[in-house]
Protein backbone atom coordinates (compact mmCIF):
# COMPACT_ATOMS: atom_id res chain seq x y z
CA UNK A 1 0.00 0.00 0.00
CA UNK A 2 1.21 3.36 -0.39
CA UNK A 3 2.73 5.29 2.16
CA UNK A 4 -0.02 6.53 4.86
CA UNK A 5 -0.64 10.44 4.85
CA UNK A 6 -0.43 12.50 8.26
CA UNK A 7 -1.60 16.19 8.44
CA UNK A 8 0.10 18.00 10.80
CA UNK A 9 -2.80 20.28 12.23
CA UNK A 10 -1.65 23.87 13.07
CA UNK A 11 -3.30 26.43 14.76
CA UNK A 12 -1.98 30.50 15.49
CA UNK A 13 0.73 30.10 18.60
CA UNK A 14 1.56 26.24 18.23
CA UNK A 15 5.43 25.59 17.41
CA UNK A 16 6.27 21.75 16.72
CA UNK A 17 5.20 21.52 13.71
CA UNK A 18 8.96 21.32 12.20
CA UNK A 19 9.50 18.02 14.79
CA UNK A 20 6.37 16.40 14.03
CA UNK A 21 6.76 16.92 10.39
CA UNK A 22 10.47 15.20 10.82
CA UNK A 23 9.09 13.03 13.08
CA UNK A 24 6.33 11.49 10.69
CA UNK A 25 8.25 11.46 7.74
CA UNK A 26 11.10 9.47 9.20
CA UNK A 27 8.48 6.83 10.75
CA UNK A 28 7.46 5.63 6.53
CA UNK A 29 4.59 7.86 6.47
CA UNK A 30 3.89 11.56 4.33
CA UNK A 31 3.73 14.65 6.53
CA UNK A 32 1.02 16.84 5.17
CA UNK A 33 1.33 20.39 6.72
CA UNK A 34 -2.28 22.17 6.99
CA UNK A 35 -3.22 25.84 8.89
CA UNK A 36 -6.17 25.42 10.28
CA UNK A 37 -7.72 27.87 8.07
CA UNK A 38 -6.82 26.56 4.98
CA UNK A 39 -9.11 24.80 2.66
CA UNK A 40 -10.50 21.16 3.58
CA UNK A 41 -10.24 19.82 0.20
CA UNK A 42 -6.72 19.25 1.11
CA UNK A 43 -7.28 16.86 3.76
CA UNK A 44 -9.64 14.54 1.08
CA UNK A 45 -6.53 11.82 1.09
CA UNK A 46 -5.36 12.24 4.65
CA UNK A 47 -5.12 9.05 6.81
CA UNK A 48 -5.08 10.53 9.96
CA UNK A 49 -4.36 14.02 12.00
CA UNK A 50 -1.80 15.06 13.91
CA UNK A 51 -2.56 18.22 16.35
CA UNK A 52 1.16 19.48 17.32
CA UNK A 53 2.28 21.38 20.49
CA UNK A 54 2.56 24.92 21.78
CA UNK A 55 0.22 27.26 22.94
CA UNK A 56 -2.69 27.36 20.59
CA UNK A 57 -4.00 31.10 21.00
CA UNK A 58 -1.72 31.33 23.68
CA UNK A 59 -3.76 29.47 25.89
CA UNK A 60 -6.15 31.84 26.45
CA UNK A 61 -8.59 31.06 29.13
CA UNK A 62 -7.39 27.97 29.28
CA UNK A 63 -4.95 25.05 27.58
CA UNK A 64 -6.86 24.41 24.17
CA UNK A 65 -10.07 26.31 25.20
CA UNK A 66 -10.71 27.98 22.24
CA UNK A 67 -8.80 25.79 19.25
CA UNK A 68 -11.13 22.80 21.10
CA UNK A 69 -13.90 24.84 20.06
CA UNK A 70 -12.83 25.66 16.31
CA UNK A 71 -15.50 24.15 13.36
CA UNK A 72 -12.31 22.34 12.80
CA UNK A 73 -12.52 20.03 15.48
CA UNK A 74 -15.82 18.77 14.74
CA UNK A 75 -14.52 18.39 11.44
CA UNK A 76 -11.94 16.08 12.87
CA UNK A 77 -14.36 14.76 15.07
CA UNK A 78 -16.46 13.01 11.94
CA UNK A 79 -13.01 11.36 10.95
CA UNK A 80 -12.10 10.02 13.82
CA UNK A 81 -15.81 8.76 13.87
CA UNK A 82 -15.06 7.11 10.72
CA UNK A 83 -11.81 5.49 12.24
CA UNK A 84 -9.16 7.89 11.12
CA UNK A 85 -6.43 8.48 13.34
CA UNK A 86 -6.35 11.61 15.71
CA UNK A 87 -3.35 12.12 17.38
CA UNK A 88 -2.40 15.10 20.36
CA UNK A 89 0.65 15.90 21.58
CA UNK A 90 1.10 18.76 24.44
CA UNK A 91 -0.89 21.26 23.54
CA UNK A 92 -2.98 18.83 20.62
CA UNK A 93 -3.92 16.95 23.86
CA UNK A 94 -5.01 19.85 25.55
CA UNK A 95 -7.33 20.76 21.82
CA UNK A 96 -8.43 16.92 21.96
CA UNK A 97 -9.58 16.83 26.12
CA UNK A 98 -11.29 20.23 25.20
CA UNK A 99 -13.17 19.30 22.03
CA UNK A 100 -14.74 16.26 23.99
CA UNK A 101 -13.15 13.78 21.72
CA UNK A 102 -10.84 12.68 24.40
CA UNK A 103 -11.71 10.13 26.68
CA UNK A 104 -14.67 9.58 25.35
CA UNK A 105 -15.66 11.00 22.08
CA UNK A 106 -18.46 13.81 23.16
CA UNK A 107 -18.33 16.02 25.95
CA UNK A 108 -15.80 17.88 28.51
CA UNK A 109 -15.43 14.63 30.28
CA UNK A 110 -11.91 15.45 31.67
CA UNK A 111 -9.32 18.11 32.17
CA UNK A 112 -6.00 18.98 31.83
CA UNK A 113 -5.69 21.01 34.33
CA UNK A 114 -2.77 23.12 36.11
CA UNK A 115 0.54 21.46 37.04
CA UNK A 116 -0.12 20.23 41.26
CA UNK A 117 1.40 17.63 43.06
CA UNK A 118 0.53 16.68 46.82
CA UNK A 119 3.16 16.86 49.49
CA UNK A 120 3.23 16.88 52.99
CA UNK A 121 2.71 20.50 53.51
CA UNK A 122 -0.84 20.51 51.13
CA UNK A 123 -1.09 21.62 47.19
CA UNK A 124 2.08 23.12 45.45
CA UNK A 125 2.01 23.94 41.75
CA UNK A 126 5.15 23.70 40.49
CA UNK A 127 4.34 25.49 37.62
CA UNK A 128 6.02 25.15 34.22
CA UNK A 129 7.74 22.14 33.61
CA UNK A 130 10.30 21.46 31.20
CA UNK A 131 12.23 18.24 31.85
CA UNK A 132 12.74 14.69 30.96
CA UNK A 133 10.35 11.96 31.89
CA UNK A 134 10.15 8.42 31.38
CA UNK A 135 6.66 6.72 30.13
CA UNK A 136 5.85 3.51 28.95
CA UNK A 137 2.56 1.82 27.71
CA UNK A 138 -0.16 0.93 30.02
CA UNK A 139 -2.64 -0.63 27.85
CA UNK A 140 -2.60 -3.75 25.87
CA UNK A 141 -0.10 -3.26 23.12
CA UNK A 142 -2.76 -2.83 20.35
CA UNK A 143 -5.39 -1.26 21.72
CA UNK A 144 -4.30 2.10 20.34
CA UNK A 145 -2.90 3.73 17.33
CA UNK A 146 0.52 4.86 19.32
CA UNK A 147 0.93 1.60 22.05
CA UNK A 148 2.58 -0.91 19.78
CA UNK A 149 6.26 -0.91 21.59
CA UNK A 150 7.26 -2.26 25.32
CA UNK A 151 9.75 -0.79 27.96
CA UNK A 152 9.77 2.56 29.15
CA UNK A 153 10.57 5.42 26.97
CA UNK A 154 12.47 8.89 27.76
CA UNK A 155 10.80 11.96 26.51
CA UNK A 156 10.59 15.59 26.98
CA UNK A 157 7.43 17.95 28.81
CA UNK A 158 6.94 21.25 28.31
CA UNK A 159 3.35 22.17 29.81
CA UNK A 160 2.10 24.39 32.61
CA UNK A 161 -1.19 22.45 32.42
CA UNK A 162 -0.50 19.02 32.03
CA UNK A 163 -2.18 17.00 34.61
CA UNK A 164 -5.10 14.08 33.53
CA UNK A 165 -8.03 14.78 36.30
CA UNK A 166 -11.66 14.12 35.88
CA UNK A 167 -14.08 14.40 38.90
CA UNK A 168 -16.79 11.96 37.66
CA UNK A 169 -16.77 8.41 38.58
CA UNK A 170 -18.33 6.76 35.86
CA UNK A 171 -15.83 8.20 33.87
CA UNK A 172 -13.00 6.88 35.34
CA UNK A 173 -15.03 3.20 35.71
CA UNK A 174 -14.93 3.63 31.72
CA UNK A 175 -11.34 4.63 31.66
CA UNK A 176 -10.49 1.74 33.65
CA UNK A 177 -13.01 -1.00 32.12
CA UNK A 178 -11.84 -0.17 28.53
CA UNK A 179 -8.27 0.06 28.84
CA UNK A 180 -7.81 3.77 28.21
CA UNK A 181 -5.21 5.07 30.29
CA UNK A 182 -2.51 4.20 27.24
CA UNK A 183 0.69 5.51 28.73
CA UNK A 184 1.72 6.08 32.40
CA UNK A 185 4.65 7.73 34.14
CA UNK A 186 7.34 5.54 34.89
CA UNK A 187 11.00 5.71 36.22
CA UNK A 188 13.47 4.03 33.56
CA UNK A 189 13.47 0.49 34.64
CA UNK A 190 9.66 1.20 33.54
CA UNK A 191 8.18 0.91 36.92
CA UNK A 192 5.12 3.23 37.37
CA UNK A 193 3.74 5.48 40.29
CA UNK A 194 1.98 8.42 40.65
CA UNK A 195 4.47 9.89 43.09
CA UNK A 196 5.96 13.34 42.69
CA UNK A 197 9.12 11.93 41.48
CA UNK A 198 7.82 9.91 38.53
CA UNK A 199 4.60 11.79 37.58
CA UNK A 200 5.64 15.30 38.45
CA UNK A 201 2.50 17.28 37.24
CA UNK A 202 0.22 15.34 39.99
CA UNK A 203 -1.68 13.92 36.69
CA UNK A 204 -4.54 11.53 38.16
CA UNK A 205 -3.41 7.51 38.21
CA UNK A 206 -0.15 8.72 36.99
CA UNK A 207 -1.35 9.46 33.30
CA UNK A 208 0.77 10.59 30.70
CA UNK A 209 -1.16 9.91 27.82
CA UNK A 210 -5.08 8.49 27.07
CA UNK A 211 -7.25 6.99 24.33
CA UNK A 212 -10.51 6.98 23.14
CA UNK A 213 -13.01 3.45 23.36
CA UNK A 214 -11.87 2.86 20.02
CA UNK A 215 -8.45 3.39 20.15
CA UNK A 216 -7.89 5.86 17.25
CA UNK A 217 -7.89 9.27 19.17
CA UNK A 218 -4.95 9.66 21.51
CA UNK A 219 -3.81 12.54 24.23
CA UNK A 220 -0.06 12.55 25.28
CA UNK A 221 1.62 15.17 26.95
CA UNK A 222 5.07 14.45 26.49
CA UNK A 223 7.10 15.20 23.01
CA UNK A 224 7.92 11.86 21.31
CA UNK A 225 8.43 14.37 18.20
CA UNK A 226 11.12 16.13 19.68
CA UNK A 227 13.57 13.31 20.48
CA UNK A 228 14.80 9.71 18.33
CA UNK A 229 13.62 7.91 21.47
CA UNK A 230 10.41 8.43 20.18
CA UNK A 231 10.21 7.06 16.88
CA UNK A 232 8.63 3.56 17.93
CA UNK A 233 5.49 5.97 18.78
CA UNK A 234 5.45 6.74 15.41
CA UNK A 235 6.12 3.48 14.18
CA UNK A 236 3.44 2.57 15.80
CA UNK A 237 0.74 5.22 14.06
CA UNK A 238 2.25 3.06 10.73
CA UNK A 239 1.35 -0.16 11.61
CA UNK A 240 -1.71 0.77 13.65
CA UNK A 241 -3.12 2.24 9.90
CA UNK A 242 -1.37 -0.68 7.86
CA UNK A 243 -3.12 -3.31 10.17
CA UNK A 244 -6.36 -1.73 10.39
CA UNK A 245 -7.33 0.26 7.04
CA UNK A 246 -8.27 3.70 6.46
CA UNK A 247 -11.72 4.10 6.60
CA UNK A 248 -12.17 1.51 9.79
CA UNK A 249 -15.70 2.37 11.78
CA UNK A 250 -15.59 3.81 15.01
CA UNK A 251 -17.89 5.25 17.76
CA UNK A 252 -19.72 8.34 16.69
CA UNK A 253 -19.43 11.40 18.65
CA UNK A 254 -22.71 12.73 20.59
CA UNK A 255 -24.07 16.17 21.24
CA UNK A 256 -24.45 17.52 24.75
CA UNK A 257 -27.04 20.01 25.26
CA UNK A 258 -27.77 20.00 28.76
CA UNK A 259 -28.08 23.14 31.18
CA UNK A 260 -26.40 23.92 34.25
CA UNK A 261 -27.53 25.77 37.16
CA UNK A 262 -24.72 27.70 38.94
CA UNK A 263 -24.13 28.17 42.48
CA UNK A 264 -23.53 31.28 44.59
CA UNK A 265 -21.04 33.47 46.19
CA UNK A 266 -21.90 35.88 48.55
CA UNK A 267 -19.71 39.08 48.79
CA UNK A 268 -17.71 39.31 51.98
CA UNK A 269 -14.41 40.40 53.11
CA UNK A 270 -12.48 42.33 50.85
CA UNK A 271 -12.94 41.96 47.45
CA UNK A 272 -10.38 43.31 44.84
CA UNK A 273 -11.01 43.27 41.26
CA UNK A 274 -7.84 44.03 38.68
CA UNK A 275 -8.35 45.38 35.25
CA UNK A 276 -6.59 45.84 32.57
CA UNK A 277 -6.32 49.31 31.18
CA UNK A 278 -4.98 48.22 27.54
CA UNK A 279 -6.53 45.92 25.53
CA UNK A 280 -6.88 42.41 27.23
CA UNK A 281 -6.19 40.03 24.38
CA UNK A 282 -7.44 36.99 26.39
CA UNK A 283 -10.79 38.70 27.19
CA UNK A 284 -11.13 39.51 23.59
CA UNK A 285 -10.39 35.86 22.16
CA UNK A 286 -12.75 34.24 25.24
CA UNK A 287 -15.74 36.76 24.39
CA UNK A 288 -15.35 35.93 20.65
CA UNK A 289 -15.39 31.85 21.33
CA UNK A 290 -18.58 32.50 23.45
CA UNK A 291 -20.32 34.52 20.97
CA UNK A 292 -20.07 30.88 18.94
CA UNK A 293 -22.99 29.58 21.80
CA UNK A 294 -24.41 33.14 22.55
CA UNK A 295 -24.13 35.62 19.71
CA UNK A 296 -24.98 38.95 21.79
CA UNK A 297 -22.50 38.08 24.51
CA UNK A 298 -20.19 40.94 25.77
CA UNK A 299 -17.46 40.25 28.34
CA UNK A 300 -15.55 41.89 30.72
CA UNK A 301 -12.59 40.25 32.52
CA UNK A 302 -10.79 40.81 36.04
CA UNK A 303 -7.79 39.27 38.26
CA UNK A 304 -9.85 38.58 41.46
CA UNK A 305 -8.77 38.41 44.53
CA UNK A 306 -10.69 38.21 48.07
CA UNK A 307 -8.83 38.43 51.87
CA UNK A 308 -9.79 38.17 55.22
CA UNK A 309 -8.17 41.43 56.14
CA UNK A 310 -7.95 45.24 54.98
CA UNK A 311 -4.60 44.84 54.31
CA UNK A 312 -5.45 45.45 50.15
CA UNK A 313 -2.13 47.72 50.06
CA UNK A 314 -0.06 45.24 50.56
CA UNK A 315 -1.37 42.75 47.74
CA UNK A 316 -1.45 45.88 45.97
CA UNK A 317 1.77 46.68 46.01
CA UNK A 318 3.04 43.18 44.90
CA UNK A 319 3.81 43.93 41.03
CA UNK A 320 3.05 40.09 40.40
CA UNK A 321 -0.29 40.79 41.38
CA UNK A 322 -0.69 44.30 40.34
CA UNK A 323 1.07 46.81 37.87
CA UNK A 324 -0.48 49.64 37.82
CA UNK A 325 1.58 50.83 34.86
CA UNK A 326 -1.15 48.65 32.71
CA UNK A 327 -4.03 48.06 35.37
CA UNK A 328 -6.26 49.32 37.48
CA UNK A 329 -7.55 48.14 40.72
CA UNK A 330 -10.98 48.03 42.58
CA UNK A 331 -11.74 47.28 45.99
CA UNK A 332 -15.31 46.23 47.20
CA UNK A 333 -15.97 46.05 51.21
CA UNK A 334 -19.18 45.16 52.67
CA UNK A 335 -21.46 46.10 49.10
CA UNK A 336 -19.47 49.94 48.62
CA UNK A 337 -17.28 49.97 46.09
CA UNK A 338 -13.45 52.06 45.69
CA UNK A 339 -11.32 52.63 43.20
CA UNK A 340 -7.96 52.03 44.09
CA UNK A 341 -5.34 55.55 43.96
CA UNK A 342 -2.04 53.90 43.37
CA UNK A 343 0.06 57.30 44.06
CA UNK A 344 -1.88 58.35 47.25
CA UNK A 345 -2.27 54.51 48.13
CA UNK A 346 -6.07 55.33 49.23
CA UNK A 347 -9.26 54.16 47.86
CA UNK A 348 -11.77 56.72 46.73
CA UNK A 349 -15.74 55.51 46.86
CA UNK A 350 -17.87 55.38 43.76
CA UNK A 351 -21.19 56.26 43.70
CA UNK A 352 -23.42 53.53 42.70
CA UNK A 353 -24.49 54.63 39.22
CA UNK A 354 -20.69 54.69 38.72
CA UNK A 355 -20.22 51.03 40.15
CA UNK A 356 -23.38 49.77 37.73
CA UNK A 357 -20.89 51.21 35.06
CA UNK A 358 -17.80 49.06 36.24
CA UNK A 359 -19.32 46.00 37.15
CA UNK A 360 -22.28 45.38 34.70
CA UNK A 361 -24.44 42.00 33.53
CA UNK A 362 -23.74 38.98 35.90
CA UNK A 363 -20.40 38.31 37.67
CA UNK A 364 -19.05 34.93 37.46
CA UNK A 365 -16.20 33.67 39.40
CA UNK A 366 -14.06 30.89 38.02
CA UNK A 367 -11.73 29.67 40.70
CA UNK A 368 -9.43 26.85 40.10
CA UNK A 369 -9.15 23.82 42.43
CA UNK A 370 -6.85 23.16 44.04
CA UNK A 371 -7.02 27.51 44.82
CA UNK A 372 -2.83 27.29 45.52
CA UNK A 373 -2.36 30.79 44.83
CA UNK A 374 -4.51 31.46 47.13
CA UNK A 375 -2.73 29.80 50.20
CA UNK A 376 -0.04 32.62 50.73
CA UNK A 377 -2.70 35.35 51.50
CA UNK A 378 -3.73 34.19 54.67
CA UNK A 379 -7.22 32.41 55.80
CA UNK A 380 -10.12 32.04 53.60
CA UNK A 381 -8.33 33.72 50.79
CA UNK A 382 -9.76 33.21 47.52
CA UNK A 383 -8.01 33.66 43.91
CA UNK A 384 -9.66 33.33 40.36
CA UNK A 385 -10.90 35.04 37.44
CA UNK A 386 -13.94 37.03 37.16
CA UNK A 387 -15.82 37.13 34.22
CA UNK A 388 -18.33 39.60 33.71
CA UNK A 389 -21.15 38.84 31.37
CA UNK A 390 -23.77 40.97 29.87
CA UNK A 391 -26.06 40.82 26.42
CA UNK A 392 -27.51 37.29 27.14
CA UNK A 393 -30.38 36.15 28.44
CA UNK A 394 -30.64 33.93 31.96
CA UNK A 395 -31.47 30.74 29.48
CA UNK A 396 -28.37 30.90 27.25
CA UNK A 397 -26.85 31.58 30.38
CA UNK A 398 -27.33 28.37 31.39
CA UNK A 399 -26.11 26.80 28.40
CA UNK A 400 -23.66 23.68 29.25
CA UNK A 401 -21.83 24.73 26.45
CA UNK A 402 -21.46 28.12 26.98
CA UNK A 403 -20.40 27.61 30.55
CA UNK A 404 -17.88 25.21 29.68
CA UNK A 405 -16.07 28.15 27.53
CA UNK A 406 -15.52 29.29 30.62
CA UNK A 407 -14.65 26.94 33.03
CA UNK A 408 -14.04 23.39 32.68
CA UNK A 409 -15.80 21.56 35.89
CA UNK A 410 -12.84 19.11 36.32
CA UNK A 411 -10.53 21.40 37.18
CA UNK A 412 -12.65 24.52 38.39
CA UNK A 413 -15.53 25.86 40.05
CA UNK A 414 -17.50 28.69 38.86
CA UNK A 415 -20.09 30.59 40.56
CA UNK A 416 -22.11 33.73 40.36
CA UNK A 417 -20.42 36.34 42.08
CA UNK A 418 -23.56 38.25 44.21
Amino acid sequence: MNKPTIAVVSFPGNNCEYESLRAIAQSGMTPLYFRWNDDRSKLKEVDGYFLVGGFAYEDRGRAGMVAGRDSLLDFIGQEAAAGKVVIGNCNGAQVLVESGLIPLDHGLKMSLARNVITTKKGHVSPGFLSEWVWITPSCAREKCATSNWNGAMHLPIAHGEGRFVTTDPDVILELKKNDQIAFSYCDKDGRTSDDASVTPNGAQFGAAGICNPAGNVIALMPHPERTPNGKPYFDSIRLWIERNGRNNKASAGLSDNATVTLPTLASEGTEIFIDTIIVNNEERTVEQTAKKFAPTLKLKQWKYFRVSSNDQEKLLSDLAIYNPNKERAYVKKKGIVFRWNNSKKTEEELTQAQASQVFSGTLLLRRDLPDTAAEHLGKNAITGVCYGVDGVTESSLCSRKLLEVFYNPHASELKVLL
